[in-house]
């Protein structure tokens, strides 16, 4: 294989040039990729949220695959956030057998078992749904809109915040080529801020000048129904740091305004943050106070634009994340 070609992918990764990646390998027809080179594809494809196209790549070298960690750990996050659980599972329980204790592939073993857990106890409580009957004598259940939103219903484990000084940040490898930024300076801050035409709150600019964006350990958000006493969570995949570099970053591919603009989302504020499977986004909401004053923290449903306050302030909403 052409070593050069090699050094000049492994470059283009660390630079974040995923398409450039993308269009090398696919230059070389396909029956000449070895299993390097379908890799760095998969990996490519990765790291564009182009999920469906780097299990393909990544299955074409499934034998070779089979005994390494890596592979396995790459095709378990495609499947991940192509919401194909099991499949992710397996692989991920996989790439733990072949590399015990990698804190990446046992987070992601930990999310997945969290979601069996949640809807192990959905269907529990849908069991025990009660309802009135309807003239055919069927029960009858009560539509969406007329029910309170919960976002989910699973159990939150209530530890107490880890402080952003101390264990708040999980530098996965996910979290530094698409999240983690340089810490920014005035400059950059102010031009950002231009850029997106709101004034970020003093809380955030400093937390992102210690570390400037990335995925926390703590990624849920406790949310109690007024009407139903219940309380559900927002669970986020992470917090969009000050820049343009990174995909997801303030100003990056997958930062705000490319967000809003892209899925309709009103145009109150700043995206800090998505949900996974991007059911919708965490933002700053400027409605209240204008620019001169601290934004609201609200969760803002992709399907319904539905908007739920959380917090009153950022400083709030980072203290309440819980695991």
């Amino acid at each position: 294989m052409n070593e050069e070609l090699l050094e000049q992918l492994e470059t283009w990764h660390e630079q974040n040039e995923y398409e450039k990646i993308v269009e090398a390998v696919q230059e070389i027809p396909a029956e000449e990729r070895d299993y390097e080179l379908v890799n760095h594809l998969g990996r490519a494809l990765n790291n564009l949220e182009r999920y469906e196209e780097a299990v393909e790549q990544f299955l074409t070298v499934a034998e070779e695959g089979a005994d390494d960690p890596l592979w396995q750990y790459r095709v378990g996050l495609a499947y991940y956030y192509l919401e194909q659980y099991d499949k992710a599972e397996q692989a991920f329980e996989r790439s733990d057998e072949l590399e015990p204790g990698d804190e990446d592939t046992l987070e992601f073993l930990e999310w997945i078992r969290n979601r069996d857990d949640e809807e192990e106890e959905d269907e529990d409580a849908d069991e025990g749904v009660t309802g009135e009957d309807d003239e055919d004598g069927e029960l009858e259940k009560t539509t969406a809109e007329e029910q309170p939103v919960v976002i989910s219903s699973m159990p939150l484990v209530h530890d107490d915040p880890v402080p952003v000084s101390g264990e708040f940040w999980n530098d996965s490898e996910l979290a530094l080529e698409q999240y983690v930024s340089d810490l920014p300076s005035d400059g950059l801050i102010e031009s950002v801020e231009e850029q997106l035409v709101f004034r970020l709150p003093a809380s955030y600019i400093e937390m992102m000048k210690e570390h400037n964006g990335g995925i926390p350990y703590n990624r849920f958000f406790p949310v109690t129904n007024e009407e139903s006493g219940e309380t559900g969570y927002v669970e986020i995949e992470g917090i969009l740091g000050i820049g343009r570099e990174k995909r997801h970053a303030l100003c990056g591919e997958e930062g705000s305004w490319a967000v809003i603009e892209r899925d309709g989302y009103p145009e109150i504020g700043v995206v800090i943050a998505k949900a996974p499977a991007e059911a919708g986004v965490v933002m700053l909401d400027y409605r209240s106070f204008g620019n001169d004053g601290e934004p609201e923290v609200v969760y803002v449903d992709k399907n319904q634009r539905k908007i739920t306050p959380l917090a009153p302030n950022f400083e709030t909403f980072i203290q309440g994340l819980t695991r």
